[in-house]
């Protein structure tokens, strides 16, 4: 075998059905390899849209994403998905083609340093020089974007490594996982202790809970404890929205009742959390009251911005089940029920469709069964407050980077690792327009992918920030120039429909989940609607403004 021969054996070793790519010069092998295999390549019309794509294909799925692009351009196109991928601790691996190793520092045409540029936003990244090394390296490759936090690994394929004769017939073998750390049983005993002797707890869940494989101990934890719970926007769907212990997401644009219950919680148990600003708010007065359990599968994050009282890094899964004892906490669940019925996220009574009404009765319509992948905005605030996911793989969101033209691509991924399931892309004005090419690929495989753009004329995340902290003093956020949307997909083949009237609503929705094949629907909101609550930055969570739209 050649590399690129070897390559496509080791993908199908690890179970690659799917991959997502855009060909060029300096990665001609590997494609031209790929003709006699049985994995499904996806042209994306972007490297941009294969990176999410592959990003979003391994979110849905928990399997690693793949995607391919050549040297040059096409390798630091792929930049943004892995860092996204990097800092949401999603699996995948990059494979991008290089200029042959006699030319490699010569400054050659398309010749770009991928292994430096890479190496802040991928947990590994590998520069294969030599024939001989590719088998261990793509071994690794695959170990280490699962092992432990997972996260996206480039490999940097020079052409002629592709095209050298590996030296002796080698057959490739899937990686294999190690066994993952525990806590000691001293650990686990004084977590107990701070448990049982806690009058006000609160279970603070973030993406690690879906990382270390926990969601079924995590819930069996919550419904043995009793205790309430509050999540991160990657922590949403850990519980059932309808859960009775689900005080949704705190922080910046959380509700009322979860970030005051945190503030005044006297125990904070972190699942799988990394303490974000946009969490903690003011960070010296999160959670003042409460000493800190931190359980997390990476041992950096524990204490790095909170000290904990008892650190159990490694296993996730098993320290849940150790701690799942009961406790009596009957008067501290009931006043934290009374506190979500009051000040949890209440639906806005203003005129005409808001994006809190629209997504409530997307929830209702799905019952939180549908994959939804939100781009970055104020509409994806809106989903995190009002759709009541049912698991943390139906909730695609670029939480870490937050990466605008995210959910379009992103949506194709998942749409592609589960064909049987629905998939909508929740997008806004702004952030749809950053990936829309990405509409050629849904038009081209024909994927039953539903497109639903809230369109406010405007960068409207942006222009609430500008409102509430600059006075007002609006600064290049108007999109009133933006295109007819319907055309748009309908040029790419895809039915639409545009929505204006508040009574047609449901309709509306219903017809576009019940349209074969893909189907886009643009609703126009007012641009002045704002994502409330909302704490500014550098304030503390109770410092919650609830604002009201002018």
């Amino acid at each position: 075998m050649n590399g690129a021969e070897y390559i496509v054996r080791k993908l199908m070793s690890e179970g690659v059905d799917t991959l997502f790519g855009y060909p060029g010069g300096c990665i001609m092998p590997l494609y031209d390899a790929l003709l006699e295999s049985p994995i499904r390549h996806i042209l994306c019309r972007h490297e941009q849209g294969s990176a999410f794509a592959a990003n979003g294909y391994a979110r849905s799925s928990g399997r690693t994403g793949v995607c391919l692009a050549t040297s040059g351009p096409g390798a630091t196109n792929l930049i943004t998905g892995l860092a996204d991928a990097y800092m949401d601790s999603v699996p995948m691996v990059a494979i991008t083609g290089q200029v042959p190793t006699p030319l490699i520092g010569s400054d050659a045409f398309q010749e770009i340093d991928m292994l430096g540029m890479s190496l802040p936003v991928t947990k590994q990244s590998f520069l294969v020089e030599r024939i001989e090394q590719l088998p261990e390296i793509l071994d690794q490759a695959f170990h280490v974007a699962r092992e432990g936090r997972p996260g996206p690994v480039l490999v940097d394929l020079p052409k002629d490594i592709q095209l050298a004769t590996l030296p002796e017939r080698t057959l490739p073998q899937p990686a294999q996982a190690r066994p993952r750390a525990q806590a000691t049983g001293e650990q686990l005993r004084q977590a107990i202790e701070l448990i049982e002797a806690s009058r006000r707890p609160i279970i603070f869940g973030g993406g690690g809970i879906l990382l270390g494989d926990a969601i079924a101990p995590f819930r069996h934890f919550v419904d043995t404890t009793g205790i309430p719970a509050v999540f991160s926007l990657k922590g949403l769907g850990a519980l059932p929205g309808d859960h009775p212990r689900n005080m949704g997401m705190l922080g910046m644009h959380g509700s009322v009742a979860a970030n005051q219950a945190v503030q005044e919680a006297d125990l904070l148990i972190a699942v799988g959390v990394r303490f974000d600003d946009r969490v903690t708010g003011k960070l010296s007065r999160f959670a003042p009251h409460a000493r800190v359990i931190h359980l997390d599968i990476d041992p950096a994050e524990i204490g790095k911005l909170r000290q904990a009282d008892c650190a159990l890094a490694g296993d996730i899964r098993q320290h849940l089940k150790a701690l799942a004892i009961h406790l009596e906490v009957g008067d501290w669940q009931a006043a934290c029920r009374e506190r979500l019925a009051r000040d949890g996220f209440a639906q806005p009574g203003q005129d005409g469709i808001t994006g809190p009404h629209l997504l409530r009765q997307l929830s209702a319509l799905t019952r939180g069964q549908a994959i939804i992948s939100c781009d970055v905005g104020q509409h994806q605030m809106w989903v995190a407050q009002h759709y009541a996911f049912d698991h943390p793989r139906k909730h695609l969101t670029s939480g870490g980077l937050g990466a605008m033209g995210f959910g379009l691509p992103a949506a194709i991924g998942a749409q592609l690792a589960n064909p049987e399931t629905l998939v909508i892309n929740v997008a806004g004005d702004g952030s749809f327009m950053m990936n829309m090419q990405e509409l050629a690929t849904i038009g081209r495989y024909r994927l039953p992918t539903k497109i639903l753009i809230l369109d406010n004329q405007a960068l409207g995340m942006v222009r609430q920030q500008q409102a509430v902290c600059y006075q007002g003093r609006y600064s290049e956020i108007d999109l009133s120039d933006n295109p007819d949307f319907c055309t748009l997909a309908q040029a790419f083949g895809i039915p639409a429909r545009s929505l204006t009237d508040p009574d047609d609503l449901a309709y509306a929705i219903n017809k576009l989940l019940e349209t074969p094949g893909p189907a886009l629907l643009h609703v126009a909101i007012a641009t002045e609607h704002n994502v409330w609550p909302m704490v500014k930055p550098g304030d503390a969570n109770d410092q919650i403004m609830t604002g009201a739209n002018p």
